[in-house]
């Protein structure tokens, strides 16, 4: 019998080969963001010291299942004795056909469906604990004809009303309160947001009504926990139970979620009243950006060198040349060419989502073992070989990577930088910003730019602050970038990612005012 390490192996094999069936744009779509292993565990293990003391036996639930991370963690973490038959629930076929595979010697049901139309067992068939990370898909990938049947389900399940703007996350939480016991306690490891948009206002009140929260952990906006998806994670702790009028809800921020760097208890009246919940930390605590706070470019955008492959010539080739090859589109994903071979600032998107331009580029990333590409796809495995002749997989970048043909994870950013630049006038701007539209990933002769917490929620409000964002970029002189950049021989100028950030914030202010507190619009006037 395989140890659950062996499995654990597996399933992270699995997952890798999963995750490269679909695109950035379809993962958006289904929402498919795998949880890291060591985030499941920690979680877990949290999850035990809860539980610990309680004499029941845990029968355990995660209604978006994918590979089985958290059941993973699950059974690595609690006894054995105590676990009852588990369950999970998933809608894509191929990663309910994998968790099936991996756990079928544990006693772990998989049900392939869309958890939001499914029934809620009886009660005395209901489940003690939760662990997941629910799908984030937004809004406006869900169909007309969905929305309204979700908020339907909310109001009479819950009588809560949920706003067309939440994401299917917000359901998911939600709709399971019906599955989960008496007592019964859930961990969801969902997108912080919903402690500041407007559409967050049915979790809140859920949250500080129907639930006793115990914990609400926030990692910092710089420690983003999905390499591709972005967004600032926080960790829901709560029980199934009414809310004592005494009660206090824990809440943290920073680092892990056992050992945060600030922790404060907000009483639940104070909960129930407040409008948004981002501002209880404890110590100051970065939280809600203002007009006072907002000092550097860095506070708006992290920004990120592109990747470096280790052998542009062999990695990077021309979209045509990759399909003559036989190179099957799910091994392949859109990249920048270098500055000097993109004439334009703006990059338009074709239906596919590759650039707009004269030679689109389709850079090689894929993590599939090598007998499986040379069953499945031959061709890609005899263009893998012709690497091999020319050692490239013993490169210095190459050979640290497992395998040597996968790639550093850099989704693609809508506005970039370039890295390097000259001054052929003293008012001439060393570098270029670029308006990414497609979803075109770019090399390391890019700064990649991508919007934090606060600029994200302000761009998904009004998408016309991309265009207003960027004309913002172009009337700044050399001035504003040189403050920080390093000069070289010839009038080279580099800027590195922490320059970058570190440039002023102040020519973007009174763009975010509108959408800043009303509290704070005043400190721009």
């Amino acid at each position: 019998m395989p140890t659950l390490q062996d499995v654990e192996e597996r399933r992270l094999s699995r997952q890798r080969a999963l995750d490269e069936l679909k695109n950035a744009e379809e993962r958006n779509r289904w929402g498919q963001f795998a949880t890291p292993p060591q985030l499941a565990t920690q979680i877990a293990k949290d999850a035990w010291t809860r539980w610990r003391k309680r004499a029941e036996p845990v029968k355990f639930l995660d209604p978006a299942i994918g590979t089985g991370s958290f059941y993973s963690a699950f059974l690595a973490t609690f006894p054995h004795h105590r676990i009852q038959p588990a369950a999970g629930i998933e809608l894509d076929p191929n990663f309910v056909n994998a968790a099936r595979t991996l756990w079928s010697e544990t006693d772990l049901t998989v049900t392939q469906a869309d958890f939001t139309e499914l029934s809620p067992p009886p009660e005395d068939n209901r489940f003690n604990l939760i662990l997941t990370n629910p799908p984030y898909v937004r809004h406006h990938h869900l169909s007309q004809s969905q929305k309204p049947l979700l908020q339907q389900k909310v109001a009479e399940r819950l009588n809560i009303k949920i706003s067309g703007l939440a994401g299917l996350y917000c359901y998911f939480l939600l709709l399971s309160h019906d599955w989960l016991a008496q007592r019964g306690i859930a961990y969801w490891l969902i997108p912080s947001e919903f402690m500041t948009v407007n559409y967050g206002a049915a979790l809140r009140r859920y949250l500080s009504t129907h639930v006793t929260l115990l914990q609400i952990h926030r990692f910092s906006p710089d420690d983003v926990q999905f390499a591709d998806a972005l967004v600032t994670s926080a960790i829901v702790v709560f029980q199934k139970s009414a809310p004592p009028n005494n009660h206090h809800a824990l809440f943290t921020f920073g680092d892990g979620l056992s050992k945060p760097h600030n922790k404060q208890r907000i009483p639940i009246a104070e909960l129930k009243s407040s409008e948004r919940w981002a501002n209880f930390s404890e110590n100051g605590a970065p939280h809600t950006e203002t007009a006072s706070t907002i000092h550097s470019l860095g506070q708006l955008f992290t920004a990120k060198r592109g990747l470096a492959t280790g052998a542009n010539n062999f990695f990077i080739i021309p979209r045509d040349q990759a399909e003559e090859l036989g190179i099957p589109s799910q091994y392949t994903k859109p990249i920048l060419p270098s500055p000097r071979h993109l004439q334009v600032s703006v990059i338009e998107s074709l239906p596919d989502r590759y650039p707009d331009i004269p030679v689109p580029l389709s850079l090689i990333d894929c993590n599939l073992p090598e007998e499986t590409i040379r069953e499945e796809a031959p061709h890609f495995a005899a263009y893998l070989q012709s690497g091999k002749e020319r050692h490239i997989h013993e490169g210095y970048l190459a050979s640290r990577r497992t395998p040597w043909y996968s790639q550093e994870r850099r989704p693609p950013a809508p506005f970039l930088c370039t890295y390097m630049g000259r001054t052929k006038r003293h008012d001439a701007r060393p570098f270029r910003i670029l308006w990414n539209k497609s979803q075109a990933t770019a090399a390391n002769v890019y700064l990649m730019l991508y919007p934090k917490r606060f600029l994200q929620h302000a761009l998904d409000q009004d998408a016309t602050l991309y265009k207003s964002l960027f004309e913002i970029f172009q009337t700044l002189k050399a001035e504003y970038y040189l403050k920080e950049s390093r000069v070289y021989g010839g009038g080279l100028h580099k800027l590195e990612p922490k320059e970058l950030a570190r440039l002023s914030a102040k020519p973007f202010l009174s763009l975010l005012k509108p959408f800043l507190p009303p509290p704070q619009r005043s400190l721009f006037d």
